[in-house]
């Protein structure tokens, strides 16, 4: 379990540091996205995982135990911190939330086809 927390923790802390990247790549003083980034970087590492064999079934219980007890606590402080940068933020805000949202549709199609190749 603690190199599921180890997997878990890594992905954490590189989105809020990718989250504080793009928020100063906008101009703004915020993490933008950095909870979402860190989810995608976990299920990034664990199919990275999967796949060469390497994920035991201890690393996968301990990474889905902190999976529904840590990250939705994140979510819900990062969504009212967002929330108030927006809100002083003005139309930015607005660009900072659509903008991922079409870009999430227009990535989704490609890794559905990559990966239902495998």
């Amino acid at each position: 379990m603690i190199y599921g927390l180890a997997v878990l923790a890594l992905s954490f802390l590189a989105g809020q540091w990718l989250g504080e990247l793009v928020g100063s790549w906008l101009g703004i003083n915020a993490n933008v996205g950095g909870v979402g980034f860190a989810m995608i970087i976990l299920m990034l590492i664990q199919d990275k995982l999967e796949r060469k064999g390497w994920m035991r079934a201890d690393m996968k219980i301990g990474i889905d135990f902190w999976n529904r007890l840590y990250i939705p606590v994140v979510i819900a402080m990062a969504s009212v911190l967002n929330v108030k940068s927006a809100l002083s933020s003005g139309s930015l805000a607005l660009v900072a939330g659509v903008l991922p949202v079409f870009l999430g549709f227009a990535v989704f199609p490609y890794l559905i086809r990559t990966f239902k190749k495998d």
